[in-house]
């Protein structure tokens, strides 16, 4: 991720074909290593391509990608009418787990301020 940062800081910037050097250069200046092999990689396969079509690309594929929670938001899609009654079962479950959190602090026999 840091060369993509790195590449992308380097576009804004307004180097519209970075090189390797620069983004070697970038990563340097906030002290992280360069892999050289990475850098490489994405030169290779970002080469003649539209950033902004990149992007746009990689925004539909990951939107189709399932992410954690989706059975929640499913189950009061699914009831139609009783959606309006799940919601504040779903607050009430958010509710709980917080004091849970709460109470595990407790439970470990010391204190931030100890």
């Amino acid at each position: 991720m840091k060369v993509v940062a790195a590449f992308l800081l380097a576009l804004l910037g307004g180097n519209a074909h970075p090189s390797a050097d620069d983004i070697k250069d970038i990563l340097g200046s906030v002290g992280a290593e360069a892999d050289d092999e990475r850098i490489e990689f994405l030169l290779r396969e970002v080469k003649g391509k539209d950033i902004t079509e990149l992007i746009a690309s990689g925004r539909e594929k990951f939107a189709s990608v399932p992410s954690g929670g989706g059975a929640i938001a499913v189950a009061p899609a699914a009831a139609g009418g009783g959606a309006a009654a799940a919601a504040p079962a779903a607050e009430a479950k958010k509710e709980e787990k917080v004091e849970e959190k709460e109470e595990s602090d407790d439970d470990m026999g010391f204190s931030l301020f100890d």
